[in-house]
């Protein structure tokens, strides 16, 4: 194929791509929207329909993630999450939101190998950094508690266990707003 035709085949598929990638922007845009509206049953039967029509939509099924956890359905938002990262593991977002899931339910363990994957793929990414002093200080109560247990007349471990567990009532980690821009892999 020559240089012409090839360029003007380039062209031609651009001319396609850009209105495709339009709608579903749009259509993001309306199931956030729907979801802020407090709507959240329109929105995720808005997500059901544009994932019907591109069931590999990563964007789509973040946010759809998103609104379930938003609505304590965190068991199907888990499940998306892990497929998501399964397949598309150098999205950093997903891990980061399986992570504050994973950190919602006590498993802090399995929350903080989420965030290293995620800083990984994303070093400069500020939520995953704050979830992970966040799971640290988590982690450091649990085992100050169970050092307590271990030597209960320590004269340190009360006053670190307090400190922790005062850090730690904090918010929990956090999962990527979706007000913010979706992971951008869309095969």
């Amino acid at each position: 194929m020559s240089f012409r035709i090839l360029a003007a085949a380039l062209l031609l598929l651009a001319a396609f791509v850009a209105p495709v990638q339009a709608a579903v922007a749009d259509e993001l845009a309306e199931v956030t929207r729907r979801h802020h509206a407090g709507q959240s049953d329109a929105a995720l039967a808005r997500a059901d329909k544009a994932l019907a029509a591109n069931p590999k939509d990563a964007q789509m099924r973040f946010l759809k993630s998103v609104i379930l956890a938003d609505t304590g359905r965190t068991s199907e938002a888990q499940t998306i999450l892990q497929q998501l990262v399964q397949e598309y593991p150098e999205l950093a977002e997903p891990h980061n939101n399986l992570a504050a899931l994973y950190a919602a339910s006590g498993d802090y363990g399995r929350s903080r190998s989420e965030l290293e994957e995620t800083l990984r793929l994303k070093p400069g990414y500020a939520p995953a950094q704050e979830n992970l002093g966040d799971v640290h200080v988590l982690l450091a109560a649990q085992s100050y508690a169970k050092a307590l247990r271990l030597e209960p007349y320590s004269a340190t471990l009360p006053k670190k266990l307090a400190l922790a567990r005062q850090i730690g009532a904090a918010p929990p980690p956090k999962a990527v707003d979706p007000a913010r821009p979706a992971p951008s892999a869309n095969p």
